[in-house]
């Protein structure tokens, strides 16, 4: 008699959805019960800014309207951490961006409550105390959660491996000119570059400036690469913000390459992460994993970009490298 064999089921069968917006719902769950349950007990308004040294209040806030904005974000960060995970390509990034979720909602619930806890029983606000060290405590709460969300999300899914294309050609006849061009979006990178500004507008409101703007640089640095538009012509390959149209993310001539090509890209097994990567000899914008073009640089390394249509990028790209050295040598 033969034992049956279980097998798991198909990563885009998880409940992704449900288990990113899971920790957003606790987390506001958790703050309206120690709300209400403490709600007598407060003053108002509340102390909810601390600053340096002994970190006493220096900052106030309605009772409601504090509860109102901590309810708001976790509701509009849920949301946004579920449409995200309902992406119908299922990305290796997915599991992880459950995970930051996980150690977002942790931080905001946690701090939450515990500046509630400390305005509890105080007559007067401006004596509430939060101590700095809370703010250690509160990263080894985000980072356990953190972990138990990559833990929920399961393994990450791997791109079809497919066979590198070859160095094509485009059939343009000769003195003919011709462009290229696509855009492509990260949706994950976008939902990073929301979190860094709402968590940075939470931590410039309530608890520490310097933080809150550390978290904004941080996120006026993601937002520029969360969308490009890709462009391949008689000058070479250029890689340009769509949101900032005059920033280039970088420019390639063709006395710079040595031949394109197309094939998969796998995003977190080949570069780790989203965005602009680096590694040891070679680079690029990926935004997503699947399609890209692979560029040869005459310095021996590669320029990376994931795109649509990237073996038609590559044979144009190509087709003018050819003429570039027919050029030379004939002249």
């Amino acid at each position: 008699m033969k034992s049956a064999q279980r097998s798991s089921p198909p990563l885009n069968a998880r409940p992704w959805a449900l288990i990113a917006v899971l920790p957003f719902v606790a987390a506001a769950v958790a703050v309206a019960v120690v709300y209400f349950s403490i709600s007598a007990r407060l003053p108002e308004p509340l102390a909810t800014h601390f600053g340096e040294g002994a970190a006493r209040a220096d900052g106030f806030t309605s009772a409601r309207g504090f509860l109102t904005l901590v309810l708001t974000l976790l509701l509009v960060f849920g949301t946004v951490a579920g449409l995200l995970a309902r992406l119908p390509e299922p990305s290796a990034g997915t599991p992880w961006l459950i995970a930051g979720g996980y150690a977002l909602a942790a931080a905001i619930g946690f701090l939450t409550c515990r500046t509630l806890f400390a305005n509890a029983g105080a007559t007067d606000a401006s004596a509430v105390r939060l101590p700095l060290w809370e703010l250690a405590v509160t990263l080894a709460v985000a980072v356990l959660a953190g972990a138990l969300g990559r833990l929920l999300a399961g393994p990450a899914p791997r791109p079809a491996g497919r066979a590198a294309g070859g160095a094509p050609r485009l059939d343009l006849p000769a003195g003919a000119v011709a462009g290229w061009s696509r855009t492509i979006g990260s949706p994950p990178i976008v939902a990073l570059g929301t979190l860094l500004l709402g968590a940075g507008l939470f931590l410039l409101a309530f608890i520490d400036w310097q933080a809150g703007i550390g978290l904004l640089i941080g996120a006026l640095a993601v937002l520029p690469c969360a969308a490009a538009r890709v462009t391949v012509d008689r000058r070479g390959l250029t890689v340009s913000s769509t949101l900032l149209p005059p920033l280039r993310i970088r420019h390639l001539p063709l006395d710079r390459v040595t031949e394109a090509t197309s094939r998969p890209i796998g995003v977190f097994q080949e570069f780790g992460g989203w965005g602009y990567r680096i590694r040891s000899g070679r680079s690029g914008l990926v935004l997503r994993s699947g399609e890209g073009i692979v560029v040869r640089l005459t310095d021996g390394k590669e320029f990376v970009v994931t795109v649509d249509d990237a073996a038609t990028a590559a044979a144009l790209l190509n087709t003018y490298l050819d003429r570039a050295r027919s050029r030379k040598e004939g002249a």
